[in-house]
């Protein structure tokens, strides 16, 4: 200890949050396009949709490697209580992603299937964001644990609570899928989207309201937190911003405004993480172990350090490279214009 008078925990917490935020608000999006392919009407339609995210959404998954990667080598106590915990999920998910990216290929080099390549890429998108949701919901919900081990059955992850979070990430990404079509896309096609993202916003928002009322019942500890005084009083503008993004989220839905209904959609993603994280802090298994006990070998974690700050600058600018090449509307014929 005495050659690390550093503590890298709140580094890599840093690192494991943004690494987590960049990948369900970057990869969310496009499978929330994913999910609402299957609701486009005709061919035309579902090239556009398409065509807007084909050149970014393979490069979103690297904040999903990049997220299990940090918790791997920062938090091996946490990967190892949770991975085995949420197994089924993750394998379901990583297998829809696969057959998502199988079928956003070869529906444009199989002519004859493309329907059933169509019906593979929306279905693979809604799939993986279930599963997505579940592995939250439980997370949020908690393991049980017998000392360093998860103790529990691989088929702890199936409750209501998770089954509710899976469905509301389904509405969520649908809102940050249609959020991005709105910008990416015109005219009557675009009408229908901000259809879509109203019906996914009513999704979305009564989730919050139903998982800022569940959790507090069903965990004493987050009721303390959030109802003990002051936190209260210091709390409370958390809820109030979120009533205030939502209500500027449906008036951005329903009038001519392009990037409002993506970027405040983005908030909200924004503002509900950062509920959980004053839920659950300075938890990283749930109502068990927390940050610092479940941290790696500072040697380790200054090791990694050193790599990882060089690494995510490169992430981030061909990221953000890419964004800025692809910028503008695109079209069902010729891509972008």
């Amino acid at each position: 200890m005495a050659a690390f008078p550093i503590d890298f925990v709140p580094l890599w917490t840093v690192i494991l949050g943004v690494g987590v935020c960049f990948y369900v608000v970057l990869d969310g999006f496009d499978l929330g396009v994913g999910i609402l392919f299957g609701f486009a009407p005709d061919t035309e339609s579902r090239n556009t949709m398409m065509n807007s995210i084909a050149p970014v959404w393979d490069g979103n998954e690297t904040w999903l490697v990049l997220g299990g990667l940090a918790l791997l080598a920062a938090f091996p106590l946490a990967f190892a209580i949770i991975i085995p915990a949420v197994y089924f999920p993750i394998l379901i998910m990583l297998l829809a992603l696969v057959f998502r990216g199988v079928a956003f290929e070869f529906r444009f080099r199989d002519a004859e299937h493309t329907t059933f390549w169509d019906h593979g890429f929306s279905w693979g998108s809604g799939i993986a964001t279930f599963a997505q949701g579940m592995v939250l919901g439980t997370f949020i919900h908690g393991f049980e644990v017998d000392g360093r081990h998860f103790n529990g059955s691989s088929w702890d992850f199936i409750s209501a609570f998770s089954i509710l979070t899976g469905i509301a990430l389904v509405f969520g990404y649908g809102l940050l899928g249609a959020g991005w079509l709105i910008i990416k896309t015109e005219g009557e096609l675009q009408m229908r989207v901000r259809r879509y993202g109203r019906v996914c916003f009513i999704g979305v928002f009564a989730a919050i309201c139903i998982v800022s009322i569940w959790t507090p019942i069903e965990h004493g500890e987050i009721a303390q937190r959030w109802f003990g005084w002051p936190n209260t009083l210091l709390l409370a503008p958390v809820p109030l911003v979120t009533a205030a993004l939502g209500w500027l989220e449906w008036r951005a839905l329903n009038n001519r405004s392009e990037a409002a209904p993506f970027i405040l959609a983005i908030l909200l993603f924004l503002i509900s993480y950062l509920g959980i994280a004053i839920s659950l802090w300075p938890m990283i298994v749930p109502y068990r172990y927390t940050l610092w006990d479940a941290a790696s070998a500072p040697s380790t974690q200054a090791f990694l350090a050193v790599g990882t700050l060089f690494l995510l600058p490169v992430i981030l600018m061909y990221t953000g490279w890419s964004y800025w090449v692809f910028r503008g509307k695109v079209r069902s014929d010729v891509g972008y214009h």
